[in-house]
């Protein structure tokens, strides 16, 4: 039961902001979307989930439209940086609002998500800290009966430790009941390892979409001397490079392993720097 996502084109006063993106959302996979701030990645969301429309394209669910079929819109659902709730309305009370809007809530998970992360459950939602209304709406995610999990920029607010406890949290509940969770985050490294598929769009549209193993292991930083490094690199796709002195480092996506001359080195290149260049902007570098 896949979630179709075809052709959505979305502006706002004659600026485009999505341009004919087409995603396939497959079951049970952890994909990271990734984008620099202003990209469309929240703008995608907010239409998958219903919150606003395209305004032309469209959204499906088992070949099904999810636009005003108010059981499939239940099977999808958003954490997003909005503060949706009743600002008087108790923690517990969410949770039970929660429930009734969707037919179910693990209230097992949720009180237990509750006392590790230490959430005074009788606390109004405005007493919450930018932090807490965090792991308030991360409880409720991943709580509720869902089948598609979005979570944009999900970690706000949370320190080292809190988001190491949802890091954990997050593959423990997709390991007893397998779905599809979708992390939009600036913090690349640290899903890193739990992301299965990325997602990355650049200027309202998706530019790339490859598994986290295969950037890990076709992307390569080739370091050298200029004159080195761009003869060993020549006729290699060739993302992005930086300089300091007379040394450079240039990032090469699909490299091929081959005999290194003496005064190169290559390493791999990490999911962060591969982001920077297949994003940065002419003039950046």
């Amino acid at each position: 039961m896949s979630l179709t996502v075809a052709n959505i084109q979305k502006s706002y006063r004659k600026q485009a902001v999505l341009k004919d993106v087409s995603i396939d959302f497959k079951e049970e996979t952890i994909y990271g979307l990734l984008g620099r701030n202003g990209a469309g990645k929240s703008t995608l969301l907010n239409i998958i989930s219903a919150r606003i429309f395209a305004d032309s394209g469209s959204v499906t669910l088992a070949g099904e439209q999810l636009i005003g079929n108010e059981v499939l819109q239940n099977r999808i659902f958003l954490m997003s940086e909005d503060n949706l709730y009743p600002k008087s309305m108790k923690v517990n009370k969410i949770f039970k609002l929660t429930e009734a809007f969707y037919g179910g809530l693990d209230w097992e998970l949720a009180n237990h998500l509750t006392q590790a992360f230490n959430l005074n459950p009788k606390l109004a939602f405005k007493k919450l800290s930018t932090g807490y209304r965090s792991i308030l709406k991360l409880i409720v995610a991943l709580s509720v009966p869902a089948d598609y999990i979005f979570l944009d920029e999900p970690i706000l607010g949370l320190d080292a430790s809190h988001r190491d406890l949802f890091y954990r949290t997050l593959i423990q509940t997709y390991s007893d009941r397998p779905r599809t969770i979708v992390i939009s985050t600036h913090l690349i490294e640290e899903i890193a390892n739990i992301i299965e598929e990325f997602i990355i769009v650049d200027n309202g549209q998706v530019i790339e979409q490859k598994s986290g193993e295969a950037i890990k292991q076709s992307g390569a930083t080739i370091s050298g001397s200029q004159a080195l490094v761009a003869s060993f690199t020549e006729g290699m796709d060739v993302i992005g490079q930086d300089g300091l002195g007379g040394l450079v480092s240039y990032y090469v996506r699909d490299y091929q392993a081959q005999v290194v001359p003496e005064g190169i080195s290559v390493s791999p290149l990490n999911l962060q720097a591969y982001f920077v260049q297949v994003t940065q902007r002419e003039g950046e570098a």
